[in-house]
């Protein structure tokens, strides 16, 4: 699925149709060059999910929790990760596998982590405004 948008006053129905097309999938990994808009678009995707915590990148923190009408949801970004021992020591394996929703920036950083099954969004600027969104169900 693709979708284009030329304002950020748009996102918000980009992240109606990321859940239509989810389904009920509730892994997400989100991809794009510095700057495209991850943490922008999760933000106005948490805010779809009903997230009323104030949604911020957990570039420090590498995940931030935030609660929602369907449990918490788990945003993690891996930037800054050295290496895939930082994963465990914050209990990957809890978040990914724990049946909630799970936001991942930077996800080829943690890539033989990734559970089997999850939506990519792929986020591409193609103009100072405007971006691309392209959602795919993928299997590891």
């Amino acid at each position: 699925m693709q979708l284009t948008i030329n304002d950020l006053e748009e996102l918000p129905k980009v992240a109606q149709a990321l859940l239509n097309y989810a389904n009920d999938q509730n892994f997400f990994i989100f991809e794009g060059e510095m700057a495209a808009g991850k943490t922008t678009f999760i933000k106005a995707f948490c805010k779809a999910l009903g997230v009323t915590d104030v949604v911020s990148s957990p570039t420090f923190s590498i995940v931030n929790e935030y609660e929602s009408n369907h449990g918490p949801v788990y945003h993690f970004d891996f930037y800054r990760l050295k290496n895939l021992q930082e994963a465990y020591d914050i209990g990957y394996e809890e978040y990914f596998y724990s049946g909630n929703y799970c936001l991942v920036e930077w996800p080829s950083k943690v890539e033989e982590l990734l559970p089997e099954g999850y939506i990519k969004i792929q986020i591409t600027v193609t103009d100072n405004e405007q971006r691309l969104f392209e959602f795919s169900k993928e299997n590891s």
